[in-house]
């Protein structure tokens, strides 16, 4: 129903339409005597009145509404449209002004889509570019059999890792970056990139971190940090030893005994501090054949299921302790992704996971340490022994 306001209007334009034509036949009735000729100017006013009536309304109603109607087919056809200006007040202004708010509504939007999808490849860009740092291929090392796991919450993870032979020394780590996405993408690229440039440098774990703490804490905000934990493996000397910075624990899986070790790594997490030359120092471990070193991110320990519970390093010290028997790095790291899989079940992904098993062989014996990083799947469902 049309609204009282453009009634009136309506109304109004008729009455003056209708005062018009009649006001021109009485005039033309005057002049050329009525009484004589009175069916003739019946007709004509008749005719006149309702061709004025007409005009009106489709000058003052369709043309406006079909100029709206117009535009809106444009908009559902996805050609080129215009806006409608109008000062009227009445049902039509209102029509056309809700036109131009819905076309601006999706001018917004569509603009907001075309960002959003230059943004997402922009981050699926920079995503694949932070996925080239982490290494394709564990290394082979002499004696020893390594495996690992990596899975990001996001395109951008925060969790680093690497493995960086220099002559007769290895050095392979894990770090976790606070926080996610971009920035904790852009420390976690700054970190890898100092460490593999120290290590051409420096020989010991304890001065590549030293002096990575010192390079990064000047580049980044102070509240973005990253833990790490670094082993050195010496080919020459068959001595195996660690760095902490505030990472989480250092897991040993002792084969002759079946107990598993949780020191604390130690330190303070790099970029905290300017100097944290006083507060990380390197310790050796000793290794007997069969026994693992395992490396984790807390994406595994704060890890919760569906119920809330967290999956802490208790059961990761178990999942150890069952499986550390098993014959190479690979089955150990798949069951145990296996039995973490199960506990989360469904619940989201709320940081980066990494597990990094490395097993002690007889020296000389060559390990299965060639597994691809890059895996698709967490899990590959093996059996247990």
């Amino acid at each position: 129903m049309l609204s009282s306001q453009l009634n009136k209007k309506i109304y109004v334009h008729l009455f003056l339409t209708a005062a018009a034509n009649l006001i021109i036949f009485l005039g033309l009735a005057y002049i050329f005597e009525f009484d004589k000729f009175n069916w003739i100017f019946i007709a004509i006013f008749g005719a006149v009145l309702s061709l004025s009536l007409l005009i009106v309304y489709y000058v003052d109603l369709v043309v406006p509404i079909q100029k709206v109607l117009t535009q809106i087919k444009a908009v559902l056809t996805h050609r080129k449209y215009k806006k409608i200006f109008s000062k009227r007040t009445d049902e039509i202004g209102i029509f056309a002004h809700f036109f131009n708010e819905v076309t601006d509504s999706l001018e917004r939007v569509t603009d907001e889509l075309e960002a959003s999808r230059r943004v997402s490849g922009e981050l699926k860009t920079a995503g694949q570019l932070q996925k080239e740092l982490i290494p394709i291929l564990a290394p082979k090392i002499d004696g020893f059999d390594i495996a690992v796991k990596n899975r990001q919450a996001e395109e951008l993870g925060g969790d680093n890792l690497d493995f960086i032979k220099v002559g007769n020394s290895t050095y392979f780590y894990v770090g976790d970056v606070t926080g996610h996405g971009i920035p904790a993408a852009i420390v976690m690229t700054m970190v890898n990139t100092l460490i593999n440039a120290f290590a051409e440098i420096y020989d010991s774990a304890y001065d590549i971190v030293v002096n990575t703490n010192r390079r990064l804490k000047s580049r980044i905000r102070s509240t973005m940090f990253m833990s790490m934990l670094m082993l050195k493996w010496n080919g020459l000397t068959k001595k195996m030893s660690f760095v902490g910075c505030g990472h989480e624990y250092l897991i040993v899986y002792r084969s002759k005994t079946g107990l598993v070790e949780a020191t604390v790594s130690g330190g303070i997490a790099l970029g905290m501090v300017p100097d944290n030359s006083k507060i990380v120092k390197e310790q050796d471990i000793s290794l007997s054949t069969g026994d693992i070193i395992v490396l984790y991110s807390d994406g595994i320990t704060e890890a919760r299921n569906m119920k809330g519970e967290m999956f802490g390093i208790d059961r990761l010290k178990e999942l150890v302790g069952l499986y550390g028997g098993l014959g190479d790095a690979q089955s150990i790291i798949q069951n145990i992704a296996k039995d973490f899989s199960k506990f989360v079940e469904e619940h989201v992904q709320e940081d980066d996971v990494t597990l990094i098993i490395v097993k002690r062989l007889e020296d000389g014996a060559e390990g299965k340490a060639s597994v691809d990083l890059k895996q698709e799947r967490w899990t590959d469902e093996p059996e247990k022994d």
